[in-house]
């Protein structure tokens, strides 16, 4: 069984451009020949597969199927300034019970908010098995003191957050900075950690949009993974450009291929743009054909949104009654 909780100190042998990977964080220099000794990235492609494994077809009982599971790897977010203790429990409500004229629907994986938020969603989602997740690190920007990052962190966690959604230092990362991320993200997990071992699960936010290059993207999973991430996640929401299946599928790549060396396995959390069912099935079949039948599961693999859940709602209502109910059916988040 692959290893669920990375450690920040990986002693693998594993060599990558003749640098073991328990090195390969010994100095900036080692970590930078260490990153950019990773393989190129053949854009056209990877963009050609994402596109031919989005045109698979699946049928009407797969897609039943298909639906449940995404509705299950939701992590139902409301990230906004008018946030308020009301609408967070509203949205733990619909977590709970999505389609409350149908108690069959799966729940979500977890409801995600600000850490000033975290407190009220725990009371309102207690013993119900949906997580909470609070965004932190001066999100969605990333911009103040490291201080000041971990205690969002800190407040977060002993709020009861159960998932610490970080962003990294995009600006660090892109002047060639590696190891200042790679240390952030250490301090990062580190207060994730509780007394009673109940960890936070930490999820490392590139912002790809940002990053530019398809090869950044591949150094961004490699430098999170190391550094102790259980998910990778591509972005925020908050930019022009967030999960699109070319950067999902090469991120998919590289936690199959750092399970494939170290034995550890990392989530992988698409977030922004995927708003119908079928662009969720489609996101589906990428790790089904990407990473494999183990990441099809909630612990693994997370859809960030805040409308998707509603489209999931209707098309599982026509496939039960034969009718499309509309959007006037489900509530407005």
């Amino acid at each position: 069984m692959p290893t669920t909780a990375p450690s920040p100190k990986l002693s693998t042998v594993f060599e990558q451009g003749g640098t073991p990977l328990s090195d390969a964080t010994a100095s900036d220099s080692a970590l930078r020949r260490f990153l950019h000794g990773l393989p190129g990235v053949d854009a056209v492609g990877l963009e050609a597969r994402a596109a031919s494994l989005g045109t698979r077809s699946i049928k009407t009982t797969a897609k039943a199927y298909a639906i449940d599971l995404a509705i299950s790897m939701i992590d139902l977010t409301t990230l906004e300034g008018a946030d308020t203790p009301g609408k967070v429990r509203a949205l733990a409500a619909k977590a709970v019970h999505p389609d409350p004229t149908d108690r069959t629907t799966p729940r979500t994986a977890a409801v995600c908010v600000y850490p000033d938020m975290a407190a009220t969603a725990v009371a309102a989602l207690a013993g119900s098995g949906v997580k909470v997740a609070s965004v932190a690190t001066a999100f969605p920007a990333g911009r103040a003191a490291l201080d000041v990052k971990l205690a969002d962190v800190r407040d977060a966690v002993a709020a009861g957050a159960d998932e610490i959604d970080m962003v990294i230092d995009r600006g660090a990362f892109l002047s060639g900075r590696y190891l200042k991320v790679y240390e952030e993200i250490l301090a990062v997990k580190a207060q994730c950690a509780r007394p009673d071992g109940a960890d936070a699960r930490l999820k490392v936010i590139f912002e790809t949009g940002e990053l530019s290059t398809y090869d950044n993207i591949r150094r961004a999973s490699w430098l999170g993974m190391l550094a102790g991430a259980d998910f990778i996640k591509t972005s925020t929401g908050k930019v022009s450009t967030n999960a699109t299946p070319a950067n999902t599928l090469l991120m998919l790549e590289a936690v199959r291929d750092f399970r494939a060396q170290t034995g550890v396995q990392i989530g992988v959390k698409p977030a922004g743009g995927i708003r119908t069912s079928k662009d969720a099935i489609k996101f589906l079949v990428l790790v089904n054909e990407t990473a494999g039948e183990d990441w099809l599961d909630n612990h693994w693999f997370r859809f960030g949104a805040s409308s998707l859940l509603n489209d999931l709602l209707m098309q599982r209502q026509k496939l039960s009654t034969g009718r499309y109910s509309g959007p006037d059916y489900v509530t407005v988040d």
